[in-house]
């Protein structure tokens, strides 16, 4: 069963005088992270009164946060959105979602490659890491040449890796 919230971010340092924090983004582009109007700290609703992009974090001002004093308290702390907030387009999945899908042969479903643990961004495409069964951690692209199908309701992702992607070196 998928959790109802989803980490988004870190709380990493305080901003200036007025409440303002750095959070480090844990999604695809600070554009997404801005666009909520309210965050979750163990699992309390809080407001956001502005967030915008700056460099490679986003500057964050939650509501009732407006002394240094009190935003160093939340530092450390994990922001997180309820799943229902967050629409993605069709064919694209939260990487919390992904982990812990069992990886499969798309011509031979019989064939269990192993478990998808990490997901890595690279400026062309994601790249998925496969723990296989004796332990070993390959890696494969995430494009739809070799990523067939996605199915979270049944925890199975099928894939027709490339020809000597999982040959030995």
């Amino acid at each position: 069963m998928r959790n109802e919230f989803l980490e988004i971010g870190k709380i990493v340092a305080i901003h200036a005088l007025r409440g303002e924090m750095r959070v480090q983004p844990w999604c695809d582009s600070p554009d997404f992270f801005t666009s909520f109007d309210r965050f979750y700290l163990a699992g309390e609703a809080v407001g956001v009164e502005a967030a915008r992009p700056h460099k490679n974090v986003v500057l964050l001002k939650l509501a009732g946060i407006d002394t240094p004093e009190a935003a160093q308290k939340l530092v450390g702390q994990i922001l997180s959105i309820r799943r229902d907030q967050a629409q993605l387009p069709a064919g694209t999945y939260f990487v919390a979602d992904l982990i812990g899908l069992s990886v499969t042969d798309a011509d031979d479903p019989s064939v269990v490659y192993g478990v998808l643990c990490e997901v890595s961004e690279t400026g062309a495409n994601d790249v998925y890491h496969i723990r296989f069964p004796d332990g070993q951690v390959k890696l494969i692209p995430a494009i739809p040449q070799v990523v067939v199908s996605t199915d979270l309701d049944a925890g199975v992702m099928a894939i027709r890796p490339l020809e000597g992607l999982f040959d030995a070196n």
